[in-house]
């Protein structure tokens, strides 16, 4: 899985960052891509990365201010204008589905593919096979989100060398045992699958976090994550605006991860104030939480399935 940050800025774009997008690679999946927000100029900063909106099946905005939004009518389009046909889905606040077809509409935009539009409630709102995603209601100074994504255990690596051991050579019977099926084998034995299967692999959770000063549905989301991306507008000095303004400093941020338990943070949504100062705030949060990145434009953060649960 990676974590691609299109743009890491708060607010407006400056000469170093632009404003709110990042978008999630499924390697697994034959790179399927997931974006989190749409920034103005995401387009460009897509065009500058390894991504291809011929892959993207969700968006999920996290809230209607215009640094997460106005890149999302011209992405929607370009989709269209590249040939893009799959079906693509956006989940966002109340508010974000006529956002959406009034830019359309009166752009006169066709889309060449299904485009359909969930707007949020707290709780579970996806799922499938391998992962299930979940958002709940932050504090800002109008209604955000944060989503928790959560990929299911899969079935641990088969021991071909236990198999082989026992006469078992590859062959159809593999994936049966690999499903953890009883086989019967031509000897006239049964065999448990589960035998031969080492342990599940754990799925990977992943918490990404809209604009929001600290509060409880933060720690819930986050608990036990693999990563933690949160915003990081201000320093610990400027705490008191950060909060009147339903904002976090990186200390804030780096508190969250510590009660959540995650295993690495990730700051975003840096305020143009800190341009070429913004290791400021990452040593802000390292004081409180070592494991602390701070993102930068066209940064790729790549997370790997731990070995066993």
């Amino acid at each position: 899985m990676e974590f691609h940050f299109l743009g890491t800025g708060a607010g407006v774009p400056s000469t170093k960052r632009n404003v709110s997008a990042i978008a999630i690679r499924f390697l697994q999946c034959n790179g399927s891509l997931w974006m989190v927000d749409c920034g103005e100029g995401t387009q460009q900063q897509i065009l500058r990365s390894s991504i291809k909106l011929s892959k993207l099946e969700k968006i999920f905005i996290t809230h209607l201010h215009g640094d997460h939004i106005f890149g999302l009518p011209g992405l929607l389009g370009s989709r269209s204008f590249q040939g893009g046909v799959t079906p693509l889905t956006i989940y966002g606040p109340k508010g974000i589905k006529a956002y959406i077809e009034q830019c359309l509409s009166l752009s006169n935009t066709t889309l060449l593919y299904p485009l359909s539009v969930v707007e949020l409630e707290e709780g579970k709102i996806f799922e499938d096979k391998d992962v299930s995603v979940q958002c709940l209601l932050l504090e800002h100074v109008m209604p955000t989100y944060g989503f928790r994504i959560e990929e299911k255990a899969q079935s641990g690596e088969l021991l071909v060398d236990k198999l082989k051991e026992k006469g078992i050579t590859p062959g159809p019977l593999y994936k049966k045992i690999k499903a953890k099926e009883k086989v019967h084998l031509s000897s006239g034995e049964w065999i448990d699958g589960a035998d031969f299967v080492g342990p599940d692999i754990s799925g990977r959770i992943i918490t990404i976090l809209g604009d929001t000063k600290p509060c409880d549905a933060a720690v819930k989301l986050a608990i036990n994550a693999d990563v933690l991306i949160h915003e990081a507008t201000f320093s610990i000095e400027n705490q008191e605006m950060a909060h009147q303004y339903g904002h976090s400093t990186a200390y804030d941020a780096a508190k969250i991860a510590r009660n959540a338990k995650v295993k690495t943070l990730i700051l975003t949504h840096i305020s143009a104030r800190y341009e070429g100062k913004s290791d400021l705030l990452k040593t802000e949060a390292c004081e409180v939480f070592p494991n602390t990145y701070i993102a930068y434009d066209s940064y790729i953060h790549t997370l790997l399935r731990s070995k066993s649960s």
